[in-house]
């Protein structure tokens, strides 16, 4: 077989293929752009006669004589004239309904972010119009896309990436008032135009996720260490508060155990003791309850210098000589 043995082909028998084929046609996605026009030719309920068409309730027909407007017609059986094969009386027909274009428009905001903004118009035609919007426009939604991305690509470049998301009803209200002031004279009422998305790159979706992420990372962590703080400033109150109950406490305890010595000394002579022996007897009694606390521990490593109780008679005579070149200081000084 030539095809087979010559030019490697897997058809046998027939004609070798060519080296290279025109590419098959890409299927586009049916964007504004590549719908069909909203009027459309109609034809007659009768075969071979355009003379009677039933028109439905959600359009509006036109009847059209050797190419040429006449008139419209009404929902229902309508006659429209006399016609021979279809060649004397066309129709022409448009919905009457509300009808939503979706437009994906791409642009750059002011700080350098593209996105991709998703704007619904919604729009319908005049009934006293109807005759405009079927012989103005060729295509109402590419149109409408065009002014759609007029208006977007004129604004969003003078926001920043929040800004867009935060006035995306200014975006939608300037594309609503200049789709209705352009459209209506094309026949067509523009009830409402909603910027329905606002995508950025994915990768600066990516980035601002992060940025949100470690904000609430710092956000936490900084409560945390605020409560730590707190845990630690109360703990440290507490222990203020501990240390001084304890020493208001101590020092009623030894003012009492002072006033039950005084008294028991000075019962049967009736004599008042001098601050000297008040300062030496708290100084022994201070010692012998040091001396307690250190013999209540099993395994206490502390040593207690000078142990031996003549120290306290020197400490005391210490403090009692003190006492006494204090009460010697001349009248004009001060005793600190």
């Amino acid at each position: 077989h030539f095809g087979s043995s010559q030019c490697g082909s897997k058809y046998k028998g027939s004609a070798p293929r060519p080296a290279s084929l025109p590419d098959a046609p890409v299927r586009r996605p049916r964007t504004p752009q590549h719908l069909p026009a909203m009027s459309q030719s109609e034809r007659g309920c009768l075969p071979c006669t355009n003379c009677f068409v039933t028109v439905p309730q959600d359009k509006w027909y036109a009847v059209e004589k050797f190419g040429r407007y006449s008139h419209m017609l009404k929902p229902g059986l309508a006659f429209a004239g006399g016609d021979c094969c279809g060649c004397c009386i066309t129709y022409r027909s448009i919905t009457s309904r509300v009808e939503q274009i979706m437009c994906t428009v791409t642009t750059k905001t002011k700080d350098n972010v593209f996105v991709t903004a998703q704007v619904a118009v919604q729009q319908s035609v005049k009934p006293e119009n109807t005759v405009d919007a079927m012989y103005k426009l060729a295509d109402v939604r590419a149109q409408i896309d065009s002014y759609v991305s007029d208006v977007v690509r004129s604004s969003v470049p003078h926001m920043t990436l929040d800004e867009a998301f935060e006035k995306k009803d200014e975006i939608s209200n300037a594309v609503q008032e200049k789709l209705q002031k352009e459209m209506e004279a094309y026949g067509f009422v523009i009830h409402k135009a909603l910027v329905t998305e606002i995508v950025p790159n994915h990768e600066v979706v990516q980035s601002m996720n992060e940025i949100n992420k470690q904000k609430r990372l710092r956000d936490a962590a900084i409560m945390a260490a605020e409560a730590e703080k707190i845990k630690v400033v109360k703990a440290a109150e507490a222990a203020a508060d501990a240390a001084q109950l304890q020493g208001e406490g101590i020092a009623r305890q030894r003012r009492a155990i002072i006033d039950g010595l005084r008294d028991s000394i000075t019962h049967s002579t009736n004599e008042e003791l001098s601050t000297a022996k008040i300062s030496e007897l708290l100084l022994i009694t201070q010692y012998f309850e040091t001396m307690r606390d250190i013999a209540a521990q099993s395994k206490a490593q502390t040593v207690f210098i000078p142990n031996g109780p003549g120290a306290v008679g020197d400490v005391a005579s210490q403090i009692r000589n003190g006492i006494l070149a204090g009460n010697a200081a001349a009248p004009g000084q001060q005793r600190m």
